[in-house]
């Protein structure tokens, strides 16, 4: 890996710990965010020639504290901090707010801040959009791809819930427990899309973020201890385990993706398996299923077959039409379409799937399926279509590989 490839991975793993410290001290979200870009500009400049910090995210919410104090005096015509050679010489500095900083402190403050963007004076999208933004550090695009909107409309979403949060001076403080109630399910959603952009990310030549991934899992872990009876986050982090159980497996050594047919099932980490049934079990001994548990049993379904010819197909079916009664969806439905396929076959699949067209119409997964399934039904020019598209909204290196994988055993029989 590269040095700049080194330091934007880092800085992207110490963002939600780093931002959330900064909020803590200024209770300001542009303040903060512009201490953050100020931190990791002086961490581009100073960590090639000096060397990683020990503690990247204890550098940056060091860095970025006095950076942010510095332009609150200088603004105040007070007396400016010591020149940039001596703030940049942090190692002493370093040691002792490491030591001062409990890691589960600062850690732990990420979860605050999830439940701060998450207040119910905002409509619910912008709650988590915020959240997303602020405290993920995921980019607008990925944020509007989450949603399946356009860029301009969630840069105007993310815009107004920031002013909405600084005109009503939210206090910057740990939610009591009836606050904490009324905002689970929406901090519960933004672990659920955190986790799903480190699964399959986009922008970067990577396909997975697994740090992304390991943090959502924590953050999931300790929403759980807040409720531990709730079904719904029981769910949640069963569902969290059981995804990110087949992580090693996913990518072949060169980073191609391998689909979950073909996947190694021995490189699946068993201890996440047995754990995400257990919390699954507990969850369903409630008797009140939700959409965090459905998926999650789908998750179990597959984690139960030793082989991809043993997956029970009917059951994942009738899971995913539970999912579309709970909360009907477009994504839902396409998903629903793959199981289908297993089941019932190819046509029956794109009977679901054709329908979707116009709300999916900028979504991948919708133009992988479609391809896939005409393909199987021997309708070659239009799976390359369908393929084509595919290609062009591809999120990652590894996805665009995939489709063209698709597309060049279109053309074999050609040959």
């Amino acid at each position: 890996m590269t040095a700049i490839a080194w330091i934007d991975a880092a800085l992207r793993g110490a963002r939600p710990q780093a931002m959330a410290a900064l909020l803590r001290n200024f209770r300001d979200l542009d303040l903060a965010e512009e201490a953050f870009q100020e931190a990791c500009l002086r961490a581009l400049r100073n960590w090639p020639s000096q060397g990683p910090p020990r503690d990247p995210a204890a550098w940056l919410i060091f860095v970025g504290r006095n950076a942010a104090l510095d332009g609150v005096r200088r603004r105040r015509s007070e007396r400016p901090l010591p020149p940039e050679e001596v703030l940049s010489n942090l190692e002493d500095a370093e040691r002792s707010l490491a030591e001062q900083l409990d890691d589960a402190t600062y850690r732990d403050d990420i979860l605050r801040l999830l439940f701060i963007c998450c207040d119910p004076e905002l409509p619910a999208t912008q709650q988590i959009a915020l959240a997303l933004r602020i405290v993920c550090g995921l980019s607008v695009k990925q944020i509007a791809r989450a949603f399946l909107v356009g860029e301009s409309a969630m840069e105007q979403r993310i815009t107004r819930a920031k002013s909405r949060v600084a005109g009503a001076e939210v206090p910057f403080e740990p939610p009591g427990a009836v606050e904490r109630a009324e905002r689970v399910a929406a901090v519960a959603t933004v672990i659920y899309l955190m986790f799903n952009e480190g699964y399959s990310a986009t922008g970067s030549s990577a396909h997975v973020r697994a740090s992304l991934c390991e943090e959502a899992i924590r953050l999931a872990r300790l929403l759980l201890r807040l409720f531990p009876g709730d079904p719904e986050i029981l769910g949640l982090t069963a569902l969290l385990l059981l995804q990110h159980s087949r992580s090693a497996a996913r990518l072949d050594p060169d980073g191609a993706i391998v689909l979950l047919e073909d996947q190694n099932r021995a490189l699946w980490d068993r201890e996440l398996v047995a754990e995400g049934i257990a919390l699954l079990d507990k969850a369903m001994r409630h008797r009140h299923p939700g959409t965090y548990q459905l998926q999650a049993a789908i998750a179990a379904v597959h984690s139960r077959a030793a082989h991809a010819g043993d997956t029970d197909w009917p059951q994942i079916e009738v899971l995913y039409a539970g999912i579309e009664r709970l909360e009907p969806s477009p994504v839902v439905s396409l998903n629903r379409a793959v199981a289908a396929s297993k089941v019932r076959g190819p046509a029956a699949a794109l009977e679901i799937v054709e329908p979707l067209a116009k709300e999916l119409s900028g979504y991948f997964y919708f133009f992988g399926v479609r391809g896939a399934l005409l393909l199987q039904l021997g309708r070659a020019d239009e799976a390359r279509v369908a393929f084509d598209r595919a290609l062009a909204l591809a999120n990652s290196p590894a996805e665009a590989a995939h489709i063209r994988m698709q597309i060049d055993r279109l053309m074999k029989p050609n040959d």
